[in-house]
């Protein structure tokens, strides 16, 4: 249809809004010919912007339309004033659905004569959409108009139109990639855009030309974020006019994280039972993997496993050792994998230990002390970083055997050693260390030492007797009590 605003303007659907500050006039300029230089003559739609101040709204609205087929909005327009100033801007909306106003599609702030625009709108059935013309004024006077308003059920000859616009999913952090399709032509005088609701607009990434009436645009919103959802079109500004497509969503996706650690089921040497606790989430579903990171409370070392139950062993780990484990879920699509979620710390158990000491030595022998040394060793002979070292020795004193244990603090060094005090003179001493952690013992081969010999103690002053001869004394005694070695001479 047509609307030469010859008839009331009623009868071409055309309404004005109540939520502006002036309205548009309908006007026949030789019926009011008091108007003033500059007005266009015939019958049309009019802003006269003298004594406005600048910044005052005026809207006019077309009737919804609901074209299932391709058509073009033709409307001719007029910005001028006697002075050569912008009276004002007429901006052109197109407001989908009866919802947001949202930003224009077209604006022009000054012409000399009538000129002629088209709005190459694309909107599909069951939706529906309505053009709103807005003139806002600038605080100078002139005329702002509009004439001709048509329907066209073809084309339009100067603006590429837009085939249906798909919506998009992304998961947050990652780039979302509008694909605008377009039949008609465009060349490098031409602004393509993406225009959203609410959300920042997206510049054009890439354009792909397949013949003379079909062409590819690319948008990407960046880093795309809960904040940068909602609705999108794509737009393209020829010098005939402009194209519009359908509004598409982008959806924004956060990848899940598990809202509390896993939960330790059992502990081994070298093993954990984790149960993965992470059915309640942050973020969006579905779940389509499930994975488990575990690493080492000190070090860098980590490692990642995917994981198909909700428990979940982790095995080949080093005994004694702190780690902390997350679960990481993932989503569909790029970047569906969420952070890892909060960590379970917890530590294995000792092992029992390698073996035990090696290489038990003497490296000096005294009547009352030995000294004896053995090959150090480390983590992964005790496989605990609690442990003892304990020297075990025994001999015989008074006709009874003695046994006792000592505990060796020399376990750091690298050339690590003991020394075993109090003992007697000339006696077998049988030794051997044990290696003790929470798991278990280990002991080493038996070394037998002989102390070195000793001043013997006092010849007992009772046992001495005495027989008397002419030429000589007999004497006779008892050896000490304490020989402390082989005695080989005793002096009278």
């Amino acid at each position: 249809g047509c609307c030469t605003f010859d008839e009331p303007l009623s009868s071409c659907g055309y309404s004005q809004s109540d939520d502006d500050d002036l309205n548009w006039d309908q006007v026949n300029a030789p019926v009011k010919p008091s108007l003033g230089q500059g007005m266009p003559s015939g019958s049309f739609m009019l802003v006269n912007t003298s004594g406005r101040f600048a910044g005052q709204k005026a809207h006019l609205l077309m009737p919804h339309l609901k074209e299932n087929d391709t058509h073009c909005i033709d409307f001719h327009y007029y910005v001028s004033s006697k002075s050569g100033a912008s009276p004002g801007t007429l901006n052109v909306y197109v407001k989908v659905n009866d919802g947001p106003i949202g930003n224009p599609v077209w604006n022009t702030s000054i012409t000399t004569t009538w000129n002629r625009a088209e709005l190459a709108i694309s909107t599909f059935w069951p939706n529906f959409y309505q053009v709103v013309f807005e003139v806002i004024t600038s605080g100078h006077s002139g005329y702002v108009a509009i004439d001709e308003v048509k329907v066209l059920g073809h084309p339009c000859t100067k603006t590429p139109h837009f085939l249906r616009l798909q919506s998009v999913e992304v998961n947050a952090g990652q780039f979302a990639t509008f694909q605008c399709t377009a039949n008609g032509a465009t060349d490098s005088g031409d602004r393509l855009w993406l225009q959203g609701i609410y959300v920042r607009d997206a510049p054009l990434k890439d354009i792909k030309v397949f013949n003379p009436r079909r062409f590819v645009a690319l948008f990407s919103v960046v880093n795309a974020t809960k904040r940068d959802a909602g609705n999108y079109r794509c737009m393209i500004r020829t010098e005939g006019g402009v194209g519009v497509s359908n509004y598409a969503e982008l959806i924004v996706k956060e990848p899940p994280v598990p809202i509390a650690p896993p939960q330790l089921s059992s502990v081994g040497a070298t093993y954990l039972w984790i149960q993965l606790n992470a059915n309640s989430i942050n973020g969006d579903g579905p779940i389509i993997q499930r994975e488990v990171e575990y690493r080492t409370s000190s070090g860098s070392w980590y490692d990642i496993q995917p994981v198909d139950s909700t428990s979940y062993k982790i095995g080949h780990l080093d005994p004694d050792t702190e780690y902390e484990i997350s679960v990481l879920l993932t989503r569909p699509g790029e970047g569906g994998t969420g952070s890892p979620g909060p960590a379970l710390k917890t530590r294995t158990k000792c092992a029992d230990p390698m073996r035990g000491p090696r290489r038990l030595e003497v490296v000096e022998i005294k009547s009352r002390q030995i000294t004896i040394c053995w090959e150090p060793f480390g983590y992964n002979v005790t496989r605990c970083h609690r442990y003892n070292l304990t020297v075990h020795y025994r001999y015989q004193a008074g006709g009874q055997e003695q046994v006792r244990e000592e505990v060796s603090w020399d376990t750091e060094s690298s050339h690590p050693q003991h020394t075993i005090t109090n003992l007697s003179p000339y006696t077998n001493v049988s030794i051997k260390l044990v290696l003790m952690n929470p798991e278990g013992r280990k002991e080493s081969q038996e070394l037998v030492v002989q102390t070195d010999e000793d001043v013997p103690s006092a010849v007992p002053l009772e046992s001495i007797q005495g027989s008397t001869f002419e030429e000589k004394i007999f004497l006779q005694w008892r050896e000490p009590a304490q020989t402390y070695g082989v005695i080989t001479l005793y002096e009278v």
